[in-house]
């Protein structure tokens, strides 16, 4: 298909149309008329087709600009979702698929080689464009009205100048279709394979931050039942850590049955997070081994590598891959590659004299599927029926339903394997026995259906506490079930949900903002504990005096006027980065090595630091925590400054690291000193599963992604403070709360 030609025409067309008032048929036939002229880069088909599907789409924006998209067919929703978007934030759009299609470095230049190649190792557009050839015909319509409602778009946007993709294909839909903030393919190390094909060339130079400036990622899901609720409705929070402005919010219906609500991922046309009519879905990170690395024997004969598999030798298979980038003086280039493959996956890194080859999900057809016919389900029943496809990898799920059931499950795509090999390190790839051996059936993973205690959470911890007392047991499963353990958010979740009852919507809120830090809790009493054993005459007894008081006197909750807040912040990130470059040969946590390994020197070194850093900073090493947690949003860049000058929000939640279920990650940034946030709490939601589903919903910042819209930080204040608004559902409930109702187009 041809790119579109004709951006010079602005389009005042419907405004000029309205003004004649000419008849609703007339109007439409001009406007194709017009599109007809303007856009000769477009079929006549293409243009009419495009003209046709969007008056079958109304888009309806609410009064926090939030997109209400109805369709006659499901695919004229997917039409006006995706129209809708790119309205909202095209550059995010654009940029989530050149990430998953390999061509950032078109834009961004040589940085973005081996981020590309990456991409390239796993995903080849050839093979996609076969899938798409290949795939059920509803799932084909799917694609076609998802990527023709980005080219109407840009064809009736003319002033907006895409980085690189000027027209989109349906088949790049397959190429993300699945909506995790870190993809499968983020385990791969850029650096490692810089080193492994940059034949000899430097190793860009990249610069790593503080640990303490990463923020987890992965997300809070909490299902309760009705047993425990105070209307005997079943609830659900929803809450994923991710960077902010990651995903929309938006509501997709068509009269063919489709009606769902919540989070979707920049560009994808399917609900990630959120619920229909009668159930509800929240995705987090799982700790389930699903990406593995199978160290192979190489041998050269004849100029060639061979691989060592049992007692044969297999050929090493290559592809030529070529990188387009944007060299410096702004021409393109093209670096080409030849990429090895083993049968476990492409070669990627080179250790101990071995290839290593990566094995990992690459089910493109069937995530997409998957993501999109759970979107649809009614009830536990038919949301396994979909899950069945065993195309998703990274999530758990926490399950809710107006029938009242909730849920926990693990992943569906679980390889089984020998759980005598640990799979957490590259495995012998010569020996068959490591081999995946074909996908568990869904009921050998750790799963909750309807537990006695009536709540089921997930945190990014292991399922072995998804349920209290009624979680999996761990002697039941492989290893490879899970590499997370427990962290603090899920002690944390453990201690609010256990005995919990008569819960409301309001109730459910309050426990996702609740502002105890369990890791805290047990941290300081070991630093208070060094200080008490410092002999009488120790330098610093006087130095640190106040600052233990402080600590001493805790009650380990955060707040905006907290200084112990402050302080423990500072002296957990200052620690943190200490032992984080530890030894960590024994598989301890970074909270063991902080308790158990670190010793008094390092931990009342650190609680120096941090009060220096405090006073040089802020005056004090007694400051509130509002003071130097902030929320800011300049602009709509993907990569976003900050400035210490220029109006902030005060922010009362901390990172999730210590057991804050309500994550905001911050850290200083060049030539700030306060700390800005860009990631954690991005989009909660709780809804309820009643006689009709309702819910409250909050997005970090706004849902506009464009500064002189009234919607780019409109949500702000709502969100540092835990405000959630109504979600307007219901057509009912956008009565008096509609900003405008449209078709896409001019």
């Amino acid at each position: 298909m041809q790119a579109h030609a004709a951006r010079q025409i602005r389009w005042p067309i419907r405004a000029s149309l309205q003004r004649v008032r000419l008849p609703a048929l007339l109007q439409a036939v001009a406007l194709l008329l017009i599109c007809a002229s303007a856009r000769a880069g477009a079929s006549t088909s293409d243009q009419a087709r495009w003209q046709r599907q969007a008056q079958a789409v109304t888009i309806t924006r609410d009064d926090w600009g939030i997109a209400h998209v109805h369709g006659k067919t499901d695919a004229d929703a997917v039409f006006g979702m995706a129209y809708a978007q790119a309205e909202d934030d095209f550059n995010r759009v654009e940029t989530n698929y050149l990430n998953s299609i390999g061509r950032l470095a078109e834009t961004e230049g040589e940085a973005a080689i081996w981020q590309d190649l990456r991409q390239k190792l796993f995903i080849d557009p050839v093979v996609l464009e076969s899938l798409y050839a290949k795939s059920p015909a509803w799932l084909q319509t799917l694609m076609n009205s998802w990527a023709d409602g980005l080219n109407y778009y840009l064809a009736t946007h003319p002033d907006v100048h895409p980085r690189v993709i000027r027209h989109f294909e349906p088949w790049m839909a397959l190429s993300f279709s699945e909506g995790s903030i870190g993809g499968d393919i983020e385990r791969v190390s850029l650096d490692q394979l810089e080193a492994f094909y940059g034949h000899g060339r430097p190793a860009l130079a990249r610069v790593e931050p503080p640990s303490s400036w990463t923020e987890p990622t992965g997300s809070n899901g909490i299902a309760i039942a009705p047993q425990l609720t105070a209307d005997g409705h079943a609830l659900l929070l929803i809450n994923p850590h991710t960077s902010f402005f990651f995903r929309s919010e938006l509501q997709m219906t068509s009269d063919a049955g489709l009606d769902a609500y919540g989070a979707v991922t920049w560009g994808q046309f399917f609900i990630y997070q959120g619920f229909n009519h009668h159930i509800g879905w929240m995705h987090t990170s799982t700790g389930a081994d699903v990406v593995d690395e199978f160290a192979e024997t190489i041998v050269h004969k004849d100029g060639k590598p061979f691989y060592r598999y049992g007692k044969a030798l297999r050929p090493v298979t290559t592809r030529s891959i070529d990188v387009p980038y944007r060299a410096k003086d702004g021409s393109m280039a093209t670096r080409r590659f030849t990429a090895f493959f083993t049968h476990h996956g492409p070669v990627v890194r080179e250790k101990d004299g071995k290839w290593i080859a990566t094995a990992l999900m690459n089910k493109p057809m069937e995530a997409l599927e998957q993501s999109w016919l759970r979107t649809k389900a009614n009830d536990y029943a038919s949301y396994m029926k979909v899950a069945e496809l065993k195309a998703n990898s990274s999530n758990n799920t926490l399950f809710a339903d107006d029938k009242g059931e909730i849920a926990y499950l693990h992943p569906q795509f679980i390889p089984g394997r020998d759980d005598r090999f640990d799979y957490t390190k590259p495995v012998d790839g010569s020996d068959p026995a490591t081999d995946w051996q074909g996908l568990l059936p869904l009921d050998k993973a750790p799963h909750v259906l309807n537990p006695p205690n009536g709540w089921a959470m997930n945190t990014n911890d292991w399922p072995y506490s998804a349920a209290g007392k009624y979680s999996p047991k761990r002697a039941d499963y492989p290893r490879y079930m899970d590499t997370f353990g427990e962290n603090p958010r899920g002690i944390h979740a453990t201690g609010l949900l256990t005995g919990a009852h008569d819960l409301s919507m309001a109730g459910l809120i309050t426990k996702a903002f609740d502002s105890y830090l369990p890791a805290f809790a047990r941290q300081l009493p070991i630093l208070i504990a060094d200080y008490d054993a410092l002999p009488a005459d120790d330098p610093l007894r006087p130095r640190l005096k106040g600052q233990i008081a402080m600590l001493r006197n805790w009650d380990y909750h955060w707040g905006i006027a907290s200084m112990p807040t402050s302080l423990a912040v500072f002296w957990g990130d200052t620690l943190w980065d200490e032992v984080d470059k530890a030894d960590t040969s024994e598989s301890l946590s970074v909270y063991d090595i902080m308790a158990r390994k670190a010793g008094a020197k390092a931990r009342l070194g650190a609680l120096v630091e941090a009060s220096d850093r405090l006073t040089k900073d802020f005056g004090s090493w007694g400051v509130p925590w509002g003071e130097i947690n902030r929320f800011q949003r300049l602009n709509g860049d993907i990569v976003q400054p900050f400035d210490d000058a220029k109006p902030s929000i005060p922010v009362p939640f901390v990172s999730s690291r210590w057991g804050s279920l309500a994550s905001f990650g911050a850290h200083r940034w060049p030539g700030t000193k306060r700390y800005y946030g860009t990631g954690g709490n991005s989009f909660v939601a709780v809804v309820e599963f009643g006689p009709k589903v309702r819910a409250r919903a909050i997005t970090a910042g706004g849902e506009s992604g464009h500064p002189d819209s009234p919607h780019f930080n409109d949500e702000a204040e709502r969100y540092t403070t835990g405000n959630l608004r109504e979600v307007y559902f219901w057509p009912e409930q956008l009565k008096g709360h509609t900003e405008r109702a449209y078709h896409p187009g001019p």
